[in-house]
């Protein structure tokens, strides 16, 4: 069921699965042992469902049975914001096991589903191709690669191949919350046109993948702490795509409104928080914030014509400073 160019990514890399005891990563599981891939897990609770507990355990008895690490968080309880909250926490701590233990490769257990409820929610606010295409496979982040498996293939498919091998797996109740934004488009559109549409969706997600490849191209973004730039692309579709990339990663999404101000804008403040600045060489992303600046420092950034709105941040992380005006003076 896995595809053999998602494997050859996999095999002999020291790679970490996201796990939940759900459905999904169960399945991916089960298809990693019988692929001979090598790799740990990881798990959080969240501590908002009592079966939590028993999936924590289900986590570390597949990890024992099978001679891996299973790596555990148990996530201090909140209540607002909790599926962007959720993710944060979640991505925090994967991250950090990346760090720790030299993983290459974070594997989570995204399906064909997943993806299509994020291209209809796209669609639905105003997105582009590049948009709308939505996950991929293989999504380079800097210090490690996330690898999404299995979104060539249909949730149905994964219960049906977990059924026939009669692995035990998790129903998580939250996903019957329809007050969920993407709960709500799962089960009244996504769920009953994968039912009578699956072969022409999956065909559709190919075309796209390769509209989306002849439309953008993929950039490196250097990330410094809370600072991240990357080399314009003079493409205003691949510099918009790389910036929501990055954004995304930081738990903010751009809006169909900020997309349009960042094709005519050299410099945007988003969601009050980000200052984007794309001048003809690079594009800045750092946090927006304010600072009382020596005359020397202004002085400093107006002769190398650095954005107004960059500098308050610039100015609080002096070795970044430095770093920045190397970039600028070999550019």
């Amino acid at each position: 069921m896995l595809e053999k160019h998602t494997l050859q990514k996999l095999k002999d890399k020291k790679n970490l699965l996201a796990f939940s005891g759900g459905g999904d990563s169960t399945a991916l599981f089960f298809l990693l042992i019988k692929n001979h891939i090598p790799f740990d897990i990881a798990i959080v609770n969240y501590g908002v469902r009592e079966q939590s507990k028993e999936e924590v355990l289900y986590s570390k008895e597949l990890a024992k049975t099978h001679n891996l690490k299973c790596h555990v968080f148990n996530a201090v309880k909140f209540e607002k914001n909790f599926e962007a909250r959720a993710r944060e926490i979640r991505y925090d701590f994967f991250e950090e096991l990346i760090k720790t233990y030299g993983y290459e490769n974070l594997i989570t257990a995204h399906h064909l589903g997943d993806r299509f409820e994020w291209m209809l929610m796209q669609f639905c606010k105003g997105a582009g191709c590049a948009e709308i295409a939505g996950m991929q496979v293989e999504d380079n982040r800097g210090f490690y690669t996330l690898i999404r498996p299995l979104l060539h293939l249909d949730k149905q498919e994964l219960l049906a191949y977990l059924h026939a091998n009669k692995s035990k797996y998790f129903e998580d109740e939250s996903n019957l919350n329809e007050d969920i934004k993407r709960n709500s488009f799962r089960h009244n559109y996504s769920l009953p046109l994968l039912e009578k549409y699956l072969s022409g969706i999956k065909k559709s997600f190919e075309y796209l993948d390769e509209d989306r490849n002849s439309l953008i191209q993929e950039l490196e973004i250097n990330i410094i702490g809370e600072f991240a730039y990357f080399e314009n692309s003079q493409n205003s579709r691949t510099n918009i795509y790389t910036i929501d990339k990055y954004l995304k990663l930081k738990g903010y999404m751009l809006s169909a409104k900020e997309r349009e101000l960042l094709k005519s804008e050299e410099t945007a403040v988003v969601g009050r928080k980000y200052v984007v600045n794309q001048n003809s060489d690079f594009v800045f992303i750092a946090p927006f914030t304010n600072a009382v600046m020596s005359k020397e420092f202004k002085e400093e950034m107006r002769i190398l014509k650095i954005e107004p709105k960059l500098r308050p941040y610039l100015y609080k992380n002096q070795e970044l400073f430095i770093k920045i005006k190397e970039l600028l003076s070999r550019g």
